[in-house]
């Protein structure tokens, strides 16, 4: 005798809002069982829950492929990993095996890289605050110093002053690029000759040694073309150094900012349907610096700093159900075991969430929480779901960029991150976090060490 089957009732199926396709709108309602080869439900069984799961082969496939895209448009491309968007040595490691220098923003990462052995001069140091320690190891190690500010001019020239040799320099160039509000917090304006203000300050001292210039005209950036706009001023500025001072650059650095394919909050349309191909990226770029009019046997080196668009789609958080619940209004709440502190992106991305197991036809818009007590917690305000019990597994996708760097132990301690390598073995990348992993650095003076209660 089988089994009964278990009784579902008709239902109308829902369709996500997207774009048409001939069979409608867009339907997501597939299970997401395994990650390259290795099932959910083991990687949860053998490292907890919740836990960051990236795979090696995306990450490699990713950097691969934007490397042919830009390097099939220009003579000379050099990209460098972003360590802000994910400074795990494991995952920094995989880029520099593919070829990649460092980009850095503070003195703890530059030496994050120089312990990973990235050669110093080829970590690019940016960021506005580099104090005169950081200024005076990054110029003795000859590694491309991006200037942010006068303050910062006057400090490297007064530090070069004293140096036998000269630091090499380029400056931070912001811009009006048809896209607003403008970034123009950090380095030095064009429009308004700022840029060319610093360049000649540079060239009169001569104690620095310009090497190159530098933008990074946003984040999460949907237009292309403002790449191409940047390009071409950076260029009209690198023609204008050549004219004047008789000096060529090495090297122009478009920054970072493509857009990964995540959903940002308020958008009419999913991220894989508005972001860019990096092809597009790319053949703004090229194109400006090209068409820009330096001589061709005198091209700089094109430098990028991408990050979100190598690394987003590479990340998965595994999750487990805790407990559902009615709200007021009559939606279902779902709790979750992990929240914003782990998965910080959730505040201005709509992550898209599938169910790691089979499941019915039925689905219900619900509220996705995490298990802190701050009303905050909300992972998804609205997603549409089939019903998840207590215990079951979720995977959110695309949390590869800035979770890692951005996560805290608010309330829950971090969890554990794995790597899944080209053969489908998993590896431990950072182990979870204990208790004593948050008290490690605590100091308590004898006199509050002793109470009674």
């Amino acid at each position: 005798m089988t089994d009964k089957m278990q009784y579902e009732r008709p239902v109308i199926k829902p369709l996500n809002t997207g774009l048409m396709n001939k069979f409608g709108t867009r339907t997501e309602y597939e299970p997401f069982t395994h990650i390259d080869g290795v099932a959910v439900a083991d990687i949860i069984k053998e490292f907890g829950s919740p836990v960051f799961v990236f795979s090696e082969r995306k990450l490699r496939e990713n950097i691969r492929n934007a490397r042919r895209i830009f390097e099939t448009r220009y003579p000379k491309v050099q990209f460098a990993w972003s360590y802000k968007t994910n400074y795990l040595n494991a995952i920094c490691n995989v880029y520099h095996q593919e070829g990649s220098w460092a980009e850095v923003v503070s003195r703890f990462e530059y030496d994050k890289a120089l312990q990973n052995g990235v050669p110093p001069d080829k970590i690019l140091f940016n960021g506005p605050d580099k104090t005169d320690s950081d200024l005076e190891l990054a110029a003795q190690n000859n590694s491309p110093i991006h200037i942010d500010h006068l303050d910062e001019l006057y400090r490297l020239i007064d530090i070069a002053a004293k140096m036998k040799n000269k630091p090499r320099v380029a400056i931070r160039v912001n811009m009006d690029t048809g896209v607003y509000p403008m970034w123009d917090r950090f380095g030095f304006n064009y429009e308004n000759g700022q840029a060319w203000d610093a360049i000649n300050k540079i060239m009169a001292t001569g104690k620095l040694n310009l090497t190159g210039l530098h933008t990074h005209i946003g984040t999460y950036m949907l237009s292309a073309e403002a790449y191409g706009v940047a390009a071409y001023k950076l260029a009209d500025l690198a023609i204008n150094i050549k004219n004047v001072h008789k000096k060529n650059l090495a090297y122009i650095d478009m920054g970072g900012g493509f857009a990964s394919h995540n959903t940002l909050k308020g958008s009419y349309q999913t991220g894989a349907d508005s972001v860019p191909p990096i092809s597009q990226y790319a053949e703004a770029i090229t194109t400006a610096l090209l068409n820009a009019g330096i001589n061709t046997e005198e091209l700089p080196w094109l430098y990028l700093e991408t990050g979100r668009a190598l690394i987003d789609d590479a990340g998965f958080l595994l999750g487990t159900v805790i407990s559902n619940k009615r709200l007021a209004d009559g939606r279902r709440a779902t709790i979750m075991d992990f929240g914003v502190n782990i998965l910080f992106t959730s505040f201005w991305y709509n992550h898209k969430i599938s169910p790691a197991q089979p499941f019915g036809n039925y689905t219900e818009d619900c509220v996705l929480y995490g298990p802190l007590c701050m009303n905050i917690d909300v992972v998804r305000e609205n997603v549409t779901l089939p019903p998840l019990n207590a215990g079951d597994h979720v995977v959110v996708h695309h949390v590869g960029a800035y979770n890692i760097s951005q996560s805290m132990q608010f309330i829950n301690l971090r969890p554990a991150v794995i790597m899944i390598d080209m053969k489908g073995k998993p590896h431990m990348i950072r182990k979870q976090e204990k208790l004593e992993t948050l008290e490690r650095d605590e100091v308590v003076p004898d006199y509050l060490s002793k109470f009674k209660l």
